[in-house]
This record gives structure tokens, sequence and C-alpha cells, in this order.
């Protein structure tokens, strides 16, 4: 009784016969599905030139094979680019001038970033550190050119903006009248929230910006002063409708100014009207498709645009001109 018991959950001791169907064996062979090709055409007619960009995902999305290419009237192909882009490493070879960009960046460690760009034609490239420190938004970046030619340069970047130092090239030196006080090159940039929007500090190259900016569901508001020239600048934008929007800018010390309003037909299409004073040329432009989003996410993945130009001082060389972007997905 023992041994039965024993016997009972072996299927050498089982009473039922075999499966006389048994499923078949897994393949030992899996063939990788064929790549995606995405297709992508641009015309712009100002230009009367078509850009190509074929592209397609590779190693499971892990990796994208692009070649790029333009296209004249003529049928003449120009700037030809091959790209080889993943997470840690791009590749962009140039046919015409037989030259190649290569672009790596990989993770040292938890919070070390190593990032590194060569040109192999003028032999020259740039390598950055970045270490990201324990608190969250302090990060500390230094970077040098290859081969180099002083000093890296190093940037601190912390919740409230950045700082950067930097050694001045001969030229810039030469310039000063301290050669030894004035060695490194300055520039930051300080933000903070005040008086219910952001202030912002700027300074670079000897230039200081003090900025504001106030924005809300309906308006925006932005100013911004330099010094030492005292040139004041502003935007403005002011939400009309869901759907209407007017923009607004003017520099005070030029007197030169820009105005666009623009009108909303649901998601894919814009219409956008406007008049430049310092070129003093009115347009108007109509778009079908989303301005700022991508071929794939229009309707049949094409965008248009067709834009109408008048010159104030010359109405009759008025101009109508049009950009189309179309994607194939094979």
């Amino acid at each position: 009784m023992a041994e039965m018991e024993r016997g009972a959950g072996n299927p050498k001791y089982s009473s039922y016969p075999a499966d006389p169907h048994p499923p078949p064996p897994p393949a030992l062979l899996s063939f990788p599905r064929r790549p995606e090709l995405r297709i992508t055409t641009e015309l712009d007619s100002e230009s009367a030139i078509l850009f190509h960009k074929i592209s397609c995902k590779l190693l499971g999305s892990l990796a994208k094979l692009k070649f790029s290419f333009n296209n004249n009237s003529k049928g003449e192909v120009s700037e030809p680019q091959i790209s080889f882009v993943s997470k840690n490493l791009s590749l962009h070879y140039d046919l015409e001038d037989q030259n190649a960009l290569v672009k790596s960046c990989i993770d040292v460690g938890p919070r070390l970033q190593l990032k590194a760009a060569h040109d192999v034609k003028a032999q020259q490239g740039e390598v950055t550190m970045v270490a990201n420190l324990a608190d969250p938004g302090y990060a500390l970046e230094l970077s040098t050119a290859v081969p180099s030619v002083g000093l890296p340069k190093a940037t601190f970047r912390f919740p409230l903006g950045q700082v950067s130092l930097q050694e001045k090239d001969q030229q810039q030196q030469q310039e000063q009248e301290e050669e030894v006080k004035n060695l490194l090159s300055v520039s930051g940039i300080l933000k903070a929230q005040c008086f219910n929007g952001l202030c912002t500090a700027q300074y670079k190259d000897d230039d200081f910006k003090l900025g504001y900016c106030y924005k809300d569901d309906e308006m925006s508001f932005h100013p911004v002063l330099s010094l030492p020239s005292n040139a004041l600048t502003f935007a403005f934008k002011r939400q009309l409708a869901p759907s209407d929007k007017l923009s607004y800018w003017y520099n005070c010390d030029s007197n030169f100014w820009s105005a666009v309003y623009k009108h909303t037909y649901g998601k894919d299409f814009k219409f956008k009207a406007g008049y430049d004073s310092e070129v003093r040329l009115g347009w108007a432009s109509l778009w079908v498709g989303d301005e700022g989003g991508k071929a794939k996410t229009a309707p049949m993945k094409m965008k248009v645009q067709f834009m109408l130009q008048v010159p104030q001082d010359d109405i009759k060389s008025s101009a109508l001109m049009f950009r189309v972007k179309k994607r194939w997905d094979i």
C-alpha cells in the first residue's frame, strides 16, 4: 500500500495512457522581425529643396539608423549623411566631407556621468564630466577641449541657478588692461520667486540682465533690463479667448515692436497673423497639423504651412510660400 501511495504521482505508475497528439516542441530558431522603415519628406517653397530622411530602429529599439539627404529641382543630391544613434553612442558621418562626428555618454557611477565628442577630420573634441551631488538640484560639471588649450570650464548648478568659470582666450586677455586679475570669465544666472512671478539675474561677457516674468492662465508679462546699456524690452501675452491669443513685444531703446495674433481650430489647425516693425513686414500663416509637434501626430501624418508675406514698402512684391512635411511608415 505504501508503494502504491508513493507511486501515485509518478507517470511511470500511472494507469492513464499517454497523449497520442503531444504538443510540438518549441522552435529552436526564431527569425527577428523586419525593422519598420520611416520615410519623412519635407519641402520648403522658398528654397525649392526637398529634404528626405529614412530611419529604422534596430536591436529592439535600442538603436536607430538614419540616412538623410537634400534633393533640388534638377534631381541633384546634396549633404548626404548617415547616423547611428543609441543611448550611449552616436555616430554622424558626412559622405561629402568624408567626416565623422562621434558622441558618447557613459554612466561611470550612480552620480557620475562622462560625455565625450570628437570631430575626426578636425581632430578636435570635448570631454565633459558631470557629478550629481547628494542633494537634488546640485551638480558640478567640468568640460575641457581635446587637445587641451587651457584650464577646463567649471559649472556649478544649484536649484536657484548656475555659475560658470572659464579661462579667457588670448584675444580676450589682450583686450583687458589688467592681465593678471582678469584671466577667468565668469557667467551665471540666478532665479527667485517674488511678486507672484519669477525674477532672474543673468551675467555674461560684462553684460548684466535683470528680468521678471509673471504668468497666469490669461496673461503673461516679461520685462528685461540690460546693463550698462539701460536697454529695456518687454513681452506681453494675453489670452483673449480659449482659442485666441495676442502677443506683443516692444524694445524701448530702438522703438521696434512686433505683434502676433493666433487663433486655433481644434488641435490640428492654427491661424497666425503679425507685423514686425524692424523689417517692416506683415505676414499671415495657416498651419495644418500641430505646429510644434511631429508629423506622426498630424492627420495623415502630414504637416502643411501656408504663409503670406507683405512688405510695407513694396506691397507688389508680396510672396506666398508653403512648407510640407510628410511621413510614411513602411
